[in-house]
């Protein structure tokens, strides 16, 4: 980001953020992004206004298998929420900027804590496919960060601490919801990778030596941008797939998106069961 951009990073926030301003008078607090093949969550949301990416100034737009495109406001589990029905991925071409730009446009809107789901890949030989894991940590290793360049003072300080960036507050809750409902929820580190391939069999020992549980293409730009504007964070990755070197067979996009369907009923029960105790 060059100073220059900053001024125009802050127009563009400002045209998206009035464009859905004049389309719903809804400002949730909790915003919530669906990833791949876990986009039925939605269906349990009580919708009061849909909004289309492609409608939505400067938003990118979705380009991959079952991310649907649109912004979803209404009522979960008691509490008003907008959910994002398909993210944006480092691998489909998209700056970093881009990729996080709805978050910080539905900050501007009120939201102040963020859900974020994903598929993953499970490395850890306890995790089976179709298990739900709820994210303590994560390593990036993407190559690159949403905060680069100069800082938008507008949006957090220069260097946002990561210690804590997925709430304790909020996992013990997630942990209530799990117990409640006899699901079995695993903990563990999401190591973030530029994709589109999946991983070889070095590179998955690799991970899995660094101390990375499960392996995605996703979510670490949207933690980083949300800790930086001072958002408390829950993440859950539904394990579509078991990335075991020496037992390693091809990942097929129609199983991984069966799998993530199997995982997402638990998903939903835990999301549903924090927003509950919030």
């Amino acid at each position: 980001m060059t100073i220059e951009t900053i001024s125009d990073f802050r127009k563009k926030r400002a045209e998206a953020l009035a464009y859905i301003q004049s389309q719903t008078e809804l400002r949730p607090e909790y915003m919530i992004i669906l990833g791949t093949g876990l986009g039925n969550l939605a269906s349990e949301i009580k919708v009061e206004k849909s909004i289309s990416y492609a409608d939505i100034p400067h938003f990118p737009t979705s380009t991959v298998e079952s991310h649907a495109g649109r912004l979803l406001f209404g009522e979960l589990a008691g509490k008003k929420v907008v959910a994002m029905q398909g993210r944006f991925h480092y691998y489909e071409g998209y700056t970093m900027q881009q990729i996080v730009f709805p978050l910080r446009v539905l900050k501007a809107n009120g939201a102040n804590t963020l859900i974020v789901s994903n598929a993953a890949g499970g490395m850890n030989p306890n995790f089976m496919r179709g298990d739900i894991m709820l994210i303590v940590d994560q390593i990036n290793l993407l190559g690159d960060n949403p905060l680069m360049g100069p800082n938008d003072d507008e949006l957090g300080v220069r260097f946002p601490d990561m210690s804590e960036p997925y709430s304790r507050d909020l996992i013990a809750l997630a942990d209530e919801a799990a117990l409640a409902n006899n699901i079995k929820l695993h903990h563990g580190v999401y190591v973030a990778v530029t994709g589109p391939n999946l991983e070889t069999r070095a590179e998955y020992r690799f991970l899995r030596q660094i101390g990375g549980d499960v392996v995605g293409m996703s979510t670490v730009p949207e933690v980083i941008a949300a800790v930086h504007m001072s958002m408390k964070v829950i993440g859950v990755s539904a394990i579509t797939d078991e990335c075991f070197p020496d037992a390693l067979v091809p990942a097929l996009m129609e199983d991984i998106l069966e799998a993530a369907s199997i995982a997402e009923p638990k998903m939903t029960k835990v999301i549903m069961g924090v927003l509950e105790r919030l």
